[in-house]
């Protein structure tokens, strides 16, 4: 993919922000802007320039203090919490290469910020510990193809245990990042006594080293016709140690929950930012190009498109923006507003991005811009962490229940 320089947005301070989310911004919109921009072409993974200039742009964030914002210091991060990250997020989402380069990689992120909560101290040591070093690599294996993504509690892998260990039997696919990894973290359905001489079910999150006996990657699962690492996994009698278990038994739920709350309000974050470079690049586009005797900027089709999208990204961000703060204050159900942002700003990104490749024309669907990877990443997110139905009939409840408890909704939170 060729870096289009011209399609480069530039950012400007927000009197109502805090002083360091400000700097935070402008900072990673500098290394963004003049080292990763323009280096997009060497820095595809099948470039051989990739691994030195990776390394130096790295070097760089580190130096600028802005290397894994998700992290608390202790583990090497910037502990700036959840506000800033998210911002900051935002701002990375301009190249698809960014985030990788300031140390947050899905689906290791992930799973760092799950060992910080969850891990032992063994666990930290032995998996944590390396991951964010970069010595190796981690894939998160919870979907299934036989079970609704939508619903984590119809999981079918099960861990049953056996003496000291675990043993794992089920099948998982969109496994992202499985070929590689030195170990996965597990969404399994487990058994406990429930006390009246019976068991109930319950999910817990197991980590499993992938050169494990029984840990099989069948394959890598085309995404958009196209290779890609989210794999489809068979465990096969697979066991570990009951050590190996993250948290008590029956938490994997709600660190499952934990990771993709927060996670939605990022690729949120994620999603404007890309809606705003691809804004730029229309907007530019609409400048420079001459058709049919005028450019494109004076034809009214277009002016349309810049208006609307200008209003989907305005939209869009407040949203998300309003979440995340009800999010970092900490008071408050935001899983309605969460829903909200997850409906909503897929979608309006993916209008954003069509007007862009429209306005582009052939050149939009081609890799010399970076808009036809917008364009599928904006319409998968439509499915992944929950489908858009699955949010609506969310929020259709938490707003009826609150009706039915006799109060209104209030929409200032």
């Amino acid at each position: 993919m060729s870096s289009i320089m011209e399609g480069t947005p530039t950012i400007s301070p927000i009197p109502t922000l805090d002083p360091e989310i400000n700097e935070i911004r402008e900072t990673t919109a500098n290394i963004v802007t003049r080292y990763i921009i323009p280096n997009e072409e060497r820095l595809d993974h099948r470039h051989p320039d990739r691994p030195r200039l990776a390394y130096e742009i790295q070097e760089n964030v580190k130096k600028a203090g802005l290397w894994a914002p998700h992290l608390p210091k202790e583990y090497g991060g910037m502990g700036i919490g959840f506000m800033k990250h998210a911002y900051m997020n935002e701002v990375l989402a301009w190249s698809p290469y960014s985030s990788p380069l300031f140390g947050v990689v899905a689906p290791d992120s992930g799973n760092q910020t799950i060992l910080v909560k969850y891990g032992t101290e063994e666990q930290k040591k032995t998996w944590l510990e390396p991951l964010i070093r970069g010595e190796i690599r981690s894939c998160f294996s919870m979907t299934e193809p036989d079970a609704p993504g939508s619903n984590p509690y119809a999981i079918q892998t099960r861990a049953v245990r056996d003496g000291d260990e675990w043993v794992i039997n089920g099948r998982k696919w969109f496994t992202s990042g499985a070929k590689g990894a030195a170990f996965a973290i597990v969404m399994c359905r487990t058994e406990e006594d429930d006390g009246a001489g019976g068991v109930r079910n319950k999910m817990t999150q197991i980590i499993v080293p992938t050169d494990t006996p029984g840990f099989k990657i069948e394959r890598s699962v085309p995404v958009w016709g196209r290779d890609s690492n989210h794999c489809e996994i068979t465990y096969d009698n697979v066991r570990v140690p009951v050590t190996n278990q993250l948290g008590r038994t029956g938490t994997g739920h709600q660190a499952a929950q934990d990771r993709l709350g927060a996670g939605r309000v990022f690729h949120c974050m994620n999603s404007v930012g890309q809606m705003w470079r691809a804004f730029d690049l229309m907007v530019r586009r609409s400048i420079d190009r001459e058709v049919h005797g005028g450019k494109l900027e004076t034809k009214q089709f277009i002016q349309g498109f810049i208006a609307d999208s200008y209003i989907d990204i305005m939209a869009a961000r407040l949203m998300t923006i309003h979440t995340a703060e009800i999010i970092d204050s900490g008071t408050g159900d935001v899983r309605t507003n969460i829903s909200a942002i997850k409906i909503f700003v897929p979608a309006a990104m993916e209008r954003v991005v069509d007007r862009a490749i429209q306005v582009y024309g052939a050149m939009g669907v081609s890799g010399d811009t970076p808009l036809s990877g917008m364009y599928t990443g904006a319409r998968t997110l439509r499915i992944a962490d929950g489908p858009d139905e699955v949010h609506r009939v969310l929020i259709a409840k938490n707003v009826l229940k609150r009706y039915h408890d006799g109060m209104a909704w209030d929409f200032g939170v």
